[in-house]
């Protein structure tokens, strides 16, 4: 299984933590050269890489936009054709799946992988209770809110997420 990106959004709609492994599967991908391209499934690259990597010159913060937008109109959908106990949980397409986790304080966790991968949702909701919680939300230098899209700057959270990822998948 690979795990292309994961993201948390806050209330406010703004992306607050931002994690990109390997870029989405892109056909017409240039690699890069000078950089080594990794075999292992979690290869790490930097956001601007993994985004400049696409063929259609997204930024991390359009990328994570346009992340957010689909989130927030399929989860309007699902809610509107099944009803307030229906829950959006993930969808799928040719290139990769995504899982979504909404938690009580509408905190909202995103993760890209591979087509083949099952729900993570119970994936997702450990980082949120575990990591973030931990990490985050008890941590007195913390800010509570996230204004102007200012992220998640805990490198204790950072390296949980990172080892997580890795010893999960």
């Amino acid at each position: 299984m690979v795990v292309y990106s994961f993201h948390i959004f806050d209330r406010h709609t703004e992306c607050i933590y931002s994690k990109h492994w390997l870029p989405r599967p892109v056909s017409s991908a240039p690699s890069k050269q000078g950089r080594p391209q990794s075999n292992s499934t979690l290869g790490t690259y930097d956001g601007e890489d993994a985004i400049s990597t696409q063929p259609s010159g997204l930024t991390a913060q359009d990328d994570a936009k346009l992340l957010f937008g689909t989130v927030f109109s399929l989860r309007n959908m699902v809610r509107k054709l099944g009803g307030m106990d229906d829950n959006f949980v993930s969808y799928s397409t040719g290139q990769y799946k995504l899982h979504y986790y909404e938690t009580p304080t509408n905190l909202k966790f995103v993760m890209l992988t591979d087509t083949k991968t099952n729900n993570l949702r119970m994936v997702l909701h450990q980082i949120y209770v575990n990591l973030y919680v931990e990490f985050v939300v008890k941590n007195p230098l913390s800010p509570v809110e996230h204004p102007k899209g200012e992220g998640v700057a805990n490198e204790l959270f950072e390296m949980g997420v990172e080892s997580f990822i890795s010893a999960a998948f």
